[in-house]
């Protein structure tokens, strides 16, 4: 170090560039070679012991934390949480079974097989996987769509109206079902397989959280029908939401007013119930059961005073007990529910995988969200061959099963155990439970979604953009049903994030005295502008959609208007060859005049001097009226020497021709030519020089690409004109802070080809003294006095 003035010290290290750097990392041995793809490719297929062990319990996750189980200190935790989680399975189980249009049964059946299937490959050890209401409505919608209550109409006998064929309608419904889950399991398996797990990233948590609002919208109406016992048409495709909720309206004079009290009885009972439990939570050991309670009494009082009999009160009918056999899904449908299936693959992963990180960093675990994709694709997969439906993750549950006590995935094999038992023995004793009841759960757990409404006012103080795509989302889910609006809201959730990086924050960046920080000039006042040098920033990466933008955003910044100082500096250019041309046609008169007055004339000598003169004649008029036509800023001489006026600081768009006379002496540049050897470097420097009054103040222009993280090729091009374009009026171009993706992409592009690759720095400060240093030596201590800078006290 050097000492400075005022006892202190200035900083001197060297000055990095991209070659520099390149040069030491070869010295140290740290050089970035890239490993061949041949090389990784063999190395990947290569096995060992260590690494087949490594790969199977990753595969399987049961093998890792298994043989390290202590019952003494998990075994009794586990067990409550997997008894209280499985009192919760089953009147959500039969809920939402109802949400997917199929029999109660069949949402037992998928809370028990999915749960197994996780035990064996799920990392999380947290989450309760099961049935879920956005993923229910989900297959409702297809199953409904597929087969409709209209394609089972059976004629009464020789009476003219129809009923529906209720038992075909249901084995349809399982059977599309069933298909459904199969292939979205298998969409969830292959996303996994291929290390797809980033997927899920794509829906923010915006998108998702007006998304399940809007799929709450849809459950309430699918249960109005219970709640109110009527039969409103169900109808399917956009703005079905709307056509079903106008029908529903027009059969309230209609409404069974048994099943309507049943339905407010059990929705009165069950707010209350909750409440109780949410004020006094941390006084009980575990959460009161108030919906089996609920189920239970409400089943008894059905059974012994003949609701159904008396009331004609909807109830769920025959549950069959045992278990079904495995059956092979239609692969017929497969191509009629593609679309849904991946929305379902897609939804249901977000859910889960959202939920399992949070409990993993609450518990200081990790979550593979590429085995969690694996993991919940089996289970929806194998559980599709045993008549089940979509499962993922419920926030409610699997809440219960972390504040009981569960440690790990042996809770969820305790309450598969309680769902089992249930469908054994206990099922046929809920055969005369009201449907109205159901449907009571099912609105009441909807309470949290509706809560989200809360985000609109959240998200209007903190971000209107996330609040655009909560709103995008749930307009776009509830008139165009839950898949095609699924599809919507994350196009227009990605649109926004092009429009975001379409139009970026641009800056110019001035110096922090005394450190090696360049911040933005218009948020800082504390920074000062490094004399002629203009420093650009951009907020986001180049690439094609914003290149054009950055360009012109690049002019604005530095007040060099580039498109018009070149095309003026062409027009000078022009010109000035014209005047070359007719400075050498006049010389070789003037010498044919010199050997006439020698002795020497001809007639054809004559005649063509004077076709030469009626030439030039010619082309001075066209060059006058050309001057007149493009408002050239220069004046003609009206002295005898010669002298040409240029207007300074002038556009030389909407310059117009004028008199020295009419200027003032500030706003002329005279120069003066003594003969027409220096004719073309006057202009030269007049079509240079004088282009504006900015050429003079800057020098540099340093583009601060550090937010960069990719460049394609349209950016690479933009890059090379600026580059170009800036340097023809000497502006010299600099870029500091690349990475290393940005260079090797830069590297590939060509782009090192006609530019030297020592205009690429590490930072900016290494560029900023370049380019002091480059421009004399008077430079850099004038802008240390004046800035303060790299000075270490």
């Amino acid at each position: 170090m050097a000492k400075g003035r005022k006892g202190g010290y200035r900083v001197e290290r060297e000055i990095l560039n991209e070659e520099r750097l390149e040069e030491l990392s070869q010295r140290l041995d740290i050089s970035q070679t890239r490993i061949p793809l041949s090389y990784r490719l063999k190395n990947s297929l290569r096995c060992s012991v260590p690494s087949l062990k490594r790969r199977v319990v990753s595969f399987l996750p049961v093998l890792y934390w298994l043989p390290r189980y202590s019952i003494w200190d998990y075994g009794m935790p586990d067990l409550i949480s997997g008894i209280s989680v499985g009192i919760m399975h089953l009147p959500q189980g039969m809920a939402y079974a109802l949400l997917a249009s199929l029999p109660p049964v069949f949402g037992l059946y998928t809370s028990f097989y999915p749960a197994l299937i996780y035990f064996f490959f799920g990392s999380s050890r947290h989450i309760s996987i099961g049935t879920f209401t956005v993923l229910s409505i989900m297959v409702g919608s297809v199953t409904e769509r597929l087969a409709p209550d209209a394609d089972f109409l059976i004629m009464n006998g020789t009476n003219v109206t129809a009923e529906v064929d209720i038992t075909a309608r249901d084995q349809y419904r399982v059977q599309v079902a069933a298909a459904t889950t199969v292939l979205a399991g298998l969409i969830q398996v292959i996303l996994g397989l291929v290390q797809f797990g980033f997927v899920g990233t794509y829906l923010s948590e915006p998108l998702v959280r007006g998304y399940t609002s809007a799929a709450a919208a849809h459950a309430v109406v699918a249960q109005l029908k219970y709640i109110f016992g009527v039969s409103p048409i169900r109808f399917s495709g956009p703005f079905s939401l709307v056509y079903t909720l106008v029908d529903m309206c027009a059969l309230l004079p209609s409404t069974h007013l048994p099943t309507l009290l049943a339905s407010v009885v059990s929705i009165i009972v069950l707010i209350t119930a909750k409440e109780l439990n949410n004020r006094f939570s941390k006084k009980l050991p575990v959460p009161i059961p108030v919906e089996l309670i609920v189920i239970v009494v409400g089943t008894l009082i059905s059974f012994y005073t003949h609701l159904n009999e008396t009331f004609e009160i909807s109830v769920v009918g025959e549950i069959p007990s045992g278990l079904q056999p495995p059956t092979l899904p239609n692969t017929s449908y497969f191509s009629e529910v593609v679309v849904d299936a991946f929305a379902l693959a897609v939804v249901g992963y977000a859910i889960s995988i959202s939920l399992g990180k949070t409990f993993a960093l609450k518990h200081g675990y990790k979550v593979d969200s590429n085995q969690e994709l694996v993991a919940l694709g089996l289970s929806n997969a194998v559980g599709g061959f045993f008549q089940c439906y979509s499962v993922c993750a419920s926030m409610s549950r699997s809440l219960i099963q972390e504040t009981t006590g569960g440690r790990t995935q042996m809770a969820g094999v305790s309450s598969a155990v309680i769902v089992l038992v249930t469908v054994l023995k206990l099922g046929p004793l809920f055969q005369e439970l009201p449907k109205a009841v159901l449907s009571a759960i099912v609105f009441v757990n909807l309470k949290g979604m509706f809560k989200q409404y809360a985000d609109i006012v959240t998200l209007w103080r903190s971000s209107k953009i996330d609040l655009l795509v909560w709103l995008m989302t749930w307009a776009s889910t509830v008139f165009f049903n839950l898949d095609m609006g699924l599809g919507a809201s994350i196009s227009f959730a990605l649109l926004t994030v092009i429009f975001r990086t379409q139009r970026p924050r641009y800056s110019v960046l001035g110096h922090l005295p005394g450190t090696e920080l360049y911040l933005d000039m218009e948020t800082h006042k504390e920074v000062r502008e490094v004399p002629g040098i203009t420093i650009f920033h951009s907020s986001a990466t180049i690439y094609f959609a914003n290149a054009e933008l950055y360009l012109e955003a690049l002019k604005q910044k530095s007040g060099l208007d580039i498109t018009k100082m070149i095309t003026y500096k062409r027009r000078q250019e022009a010109k000035q060859r014209k005047r070359e041309r007719r400075a050498a046609r006049r010389a070789r008169r003037e010498a044919k005049r010199q050997r006439s007055k020698g002795g020497v004339f001809s007639v054809e000598e004559e005649a063509e001097q004077f076709r030469e003169r009626s030439r030039d004649l010619v082309q001075d008029d066209e060059l006058s009226w050309k001057e007149r036509e493009n408002s050239t800023v220069f004046v003609m001489p009206e002295t005898p020497h010669n002298s040409w006026v240029y207007l300074k600081g002038t556009d030389p768009e909407t310059t117009t021709l004028g008199s020295l006379s009419d200027l003032q002496d500030g706003d002329i540049t005279t120069l003066e030519s003594s003969s027409e050897d220096t004719l073309s470097r006057d202009l030269e420097r007049v079509s240079l020089g004088s282009l504006g009054k900015w050429t003079w103040d800057i020098h540099s222009i340093i583009l601060d690409l550090s937010p960069a993280n990719f460049i394609d090729t349209v950016a690479i091009k933009t890059l090379r004109n600026i580059f170009h374009d800036f340097g023809e009026i000497d502006v010299d171009i600099y870029m500091a802070g690349c990475q290393a993706l940005v260079v090797e992409q830069l590297e590939q592009g060509g782009f090192f080809s006609d530019i030297d690759k020592e205009r690429l720095f590490t930072s900016v400060h290494d560029a900023v003294l370049y380019c002091l240093n480059r421009r004399g030596a008077g430079a850099l201590p004038n802008y240390e006095t004046a800035q303060e800078n790299t000075r270490l006290c």
